[in-house]
């Protein structure tokens, strides 16, 4: 580290290092967080190089966390960071690249330490270890705050204070992985996510006070699909490396937390290459996922990004007239956001979010069912249904029960069978020139029936399959021969 460029190898015996987790406790106002935070650090840009350096700076991590307790010094790296996130609007408003890159090096650290912590620690401990202080502090109480609950807010106020441009797009990045990490705490011991201490630091902590706009932020984050700054993904040889593995990696790891580890896998995984281009929509929309499935069955913790999500409305509305007043409400553009749904629903995040959406956010549901071009939404719907080999069972099962959902309205069966589909290259058992959207919705539920009785032999599937057909008959029209053909076999 330093001023030079660190490989894996060196970082067991960096000076830098070793004094940050060494027994002698370390001044905030001294002049070595600036060199430690002076550096030209090899990110790792795939998940060999991330082992690696895990492997290469466990024992730092290791003696940090036996020292810490008497030296305070991985607390006064977070509260070095602290101090430096009050002067980033600032930063970013005069383009200073030096100061954001020297930030985000200090919270690339301790999100690496956290990622220890969190891994080998009780929460507890790992609490301790934020708030420990020198054995020897006989100062004022300023060291005796909650650093955790201050390090996770500050982060929160980054995410939706600091804007998102080329130089910026790594420290949202990084803060998105810090909260990530820190969330994942479940991961690792056996108790509910509302009887950790970290998730009620977010949902009924400091943090909580910016709920809407984090929500808000983060679907904007979604919403723009920003592609990486190309030096964040090429790796260069000045060191500054690339982040997309690195996130990718991290993304898929933590994309349990939500699933309980029933997520996506095999060929149902999305190519880095697709993470290289939109790494924070990507994470933003892990993020949101994390917050709005967790404590949400303890009556006596609330989730305010819960309420957040299911209740924000279409800035595009005018006839809502003015906006209610609550904390849980803001606008977003609907006709933008339903263009990003429809582009990005392939995988099982994006499917999540539209199911959350369509179950529960009447707004969002009312709006997508008045749209003229609901194809746009129902056709990769029916993709993943269509490949449904290739997908994991609650992709499926998500997938279905949103066009069950959207079946409940005669408004959509209707028009399902006015829209008029030309060559679908997907669709392989018969070629077809021509045939209704409702038409090729039939044909893929037919298909998906005769899959689960053959490969899943799910009861609610197919209860579920029966029910989309049951509610779409009533409106079938103009159907196709090999439509028709299929139906009564």
């Amino acid at each position: 580290m330093g001023a030079n460029s660190s490989s894996y190898s060196d970082l067991a015996t960096n000076p830098y290092l070793m004094k940050f987790a060494g027994s002698e406790p370390i001044s905030q106002q001294d002049p070595f967080w600036n060199q430690l935070l002076s550096y030209t650090f090899l990110i790792p840009i795939n998940s060999s190089d991330a082992k690696l350096l895990e492997e290469s700076t466990a024992l730092t991590c290791k003696n940090l966390a036996i020292n810490n307790c008497k030296t305070g010094n991985f607390g006064a790296l977070i509260r070095t960071f602290l101090v430096r996130c009050t002067e980033l609007k600032a930063s970013t408003e005069t383009k200073d690249n030096i100061f954001t890159w020297q930030t985000y090096n200090a919270l690339f650290i301790i999100r690496s330490v956290c990622k220890y912590l969190v891994e080998h620690l009780s929460e507890d401990l790992l609490i301790q270890q934020f708030d420990a202080t020198p054995s020897n502090y006989t100062g004022e109480t300023e060291l005796k705050r909650d650093i955790g609950e201050e390090l996770m807010n500050a982060l929160v106020e980054l995410l939706v204070d600091v804007p998102v441009m080329t130089f910026t797009y790594a420290l949202h990045l990084e803060a998105l992985n810090a909260l990530l990490v820190l969330l994942s705490v479940q991961m690792f011991q056996p108790q509910a996510a509302s009887k950790f201490t970290i998730y009620k630091y977010m949902m009924e902590g400091k943090c909580s006070i910016h709920a809407c706009l984090l929500v808000k932020a983060l679907l904007r984050n979604y919403m723009n699909q920003e592609k990486c700054p190309s030096e964040l993904y090429k790796n260069t040889t000045d060191g500054v490396g690339a982040l997309a593995s690195m996130t990718a990696s991290l993304a898929s790891s933590l994309w349990s937390v939500v699933t309980l580890g029933m997520g996506a896998s095999g060929n149902d995984k999305k190519p880095e290459e697709e993470f290289n281009e939109t790494l924070l929509a990507n994470q933003s929309l892990l993020f949101l996922l994390v917050l709005v499935n967790h404590c949400t069955s303890d009556r006596s913790l609330n989730n305010p990004y819960r309420q957040a999500l299911f209740q924000f409305t279409n800035s595009q509305d005018q006839s809502s007239g003015p906006t209610p007043v609550s904390n849980v409400t803001f606008k977003l553009d609907f006709t933008e956001f339903y263009k990003t749904l429809c582009s990005t629903l392939r995988d099982d995040q994006s499917t999540l979010l539209l199911y959350l959406l369509i179950h529960r956010n009447s707004n969002m549901k009312t709006f997508i069912l008045s749209r003229s071009n609901i194809d746009q939404l129902v056709m990769p719907l029916l993709k993943i249904l269509y490949h449904a080999q290739d997908k994991n069972s609650h992709h499926i099962y998500m997938a279905l029960i949103i066009l069950l959902v959207l079946s409940e309205d005669d408004v959509f069966n209707k028009a399902i069978h006015e829209i008029v589909l030309k060559n679908v290259p997907w669709f392989k058992e018969r070629s077809m020139s021509e045939i209704s959207l409702g038409g090729l919705l039939i044909l893929v539920v037919i298909r998906t029936i005769q899959y689960n009785i053959t490969r899943m032999r799910d009861k609610y599937l197919h209860t579920n399959c029966l029910a989309a057909l049951a509610n779409m008959s009533s409106q079938f029209t103009d159907l196709h021969q090999y439509v028709a053909q299929r139906l009564v076999r």
